[in-house]
């Protein structure tokens, strides 16, 4: 045979035989460094890639991280007193944030600087073959963030694994937010795929951090498969609903003894205070940053908000009362 005909990334493309892994990508010049490699829908690990051959008629899935929907700034906490401890690390900031939506690379990474955020979200997709093309990794600042995959966009258990184990081949740490959808149009979550999906995950030794519905049951079976926290929604994803049922809410901090983040439909800072208020360990959100008018001075309110609810829940509020109560003293009024 003259030449293999391998399938990149959905698109036909011959190379001589006996190439390797390696070797396609500095022919494609694709960074090596930055992206992970699938064949025939298997993981190949990034330390064979120079004697990893090629076979005619292989498809080659080629992937690095874009934007996507969430040591390092002390926005979002309480303080070193009471950090958020997500599989045995702790973060200052309760505020995560996807990296996704916004106008330009520059200001999507002002953002999240201003967010405070320590954890921030990234998808899984194509990379795009165009030599020198930015790259959302470009914004982070790794010495300062967690880097966060997300599964966004996966129907299936088995897609939402695969993705997963890629990210894993990126490089970046084994923690991953789980994301199983079961509807296109809602964007709600499969439970049973999402409770299924991550009892694999867990097997494997990934910090599993899924998005559900607001559903106490379900949020008990994730945590029982080994979840590290439990993600559910406030309201549908890019909604900006906000809180839709806060006692639901409750219901579920109250059984868990694994970190609760509202993840999806915060539409401003209010929304993100009345979670932390509620007893929430942390804020996901994306799109009611990256949406809004001004982006940036977003990311420096919702910042504010977190803080400002985490510390009034701390505190603990009055109790709510149908008359008044008198604030001022009655004894020694002037007659």
């Amino acid at each position: 045979m003259n030449e293999l005909r391998l399938t990149v990334n959905g698109e036909l493309r011959k190379a001589d035989p006996g190439t390797t892994v390696a070797a396609l990508l500095r022919s494609m010049g694709v960074d090596p460094a930055r992206v992970a490699v699938e064949r025939n829908r298997d993981v190949i690990p990034r330390a064979t890639w120079a004697d990893a051959g090629l076979a005619d008629g292989d498809k080659i899935e080629i992937v690095a991280f874009i934007g996507g929907g969430s040591g390092g700034g002390s926005g979002g906490g309480s303080g070193d007193d009471d950090p958020l401890v997500l599989g045995g690390r702790k973060f200052k900031s309760r505020l995560l944030i996807g990296t996704g939506k916004y106008r330009t690379l520059d200001e999507g990474r002002e953002a999240i600087l201003r967010s405070g955020a320590e954890i921030v979200t990234v998808a899984l997709r194509r990379v795009d073959l165009t030599p020198g093309k930015p790259n959302v990794l470009d914004t982070i600042d790794r010495t300062r963030h967690t880097i966060l995959p997300n599964t966004a966009g996966c129907y299936t258990a088995e897609d939402a694994i695969r993705t997963c184990r890629l990210a894993r081949e990126l490089g970046i740490a084994d923690m991953v937010k789980l994301e199983v959808i079961g509807d296109e149009r809602t964007l709600f979550p499969d439970g049973a795929a999402t409770l299924e999906a991550a009892r694999v995950l867990v097997k494997e030794g990934f910090v599993v951090l899924p998005y559900c519905m607001d559903d106490p049951i379900l949020a008990r079976k994730l945590e029982d498969v080994g979840c590290a926290a439990v993600m559910p929604l406030a309201a549908p994803i890019g909604s900006g609903l906000g809180i839709r049922n806060p006692y639901n809410l409750r219901i579920i901090i109250e059984q868990a003894k694994v970190p609760i983040i509202v993840d999806a439909g915060v539409g401003t800072a209010s929304d993100a205070a009345v979670a932390m208020e509620l007893g929430c360990h942390g804020v996901l959100m994306n799109t009611a940053i990256a949406g809004a008018r001004d982006p940036l001075m977003m990311a420096e309110a919702m910042r504010d908000a977190v803080i400002a609810g985490r510390r009034a829940f701390r505190a603990g509020r009055i109790p709510r009362k149908l008359y008044a109560t008198a604030s001022s003293p009655v004894d020694g009024i002037i007659e």
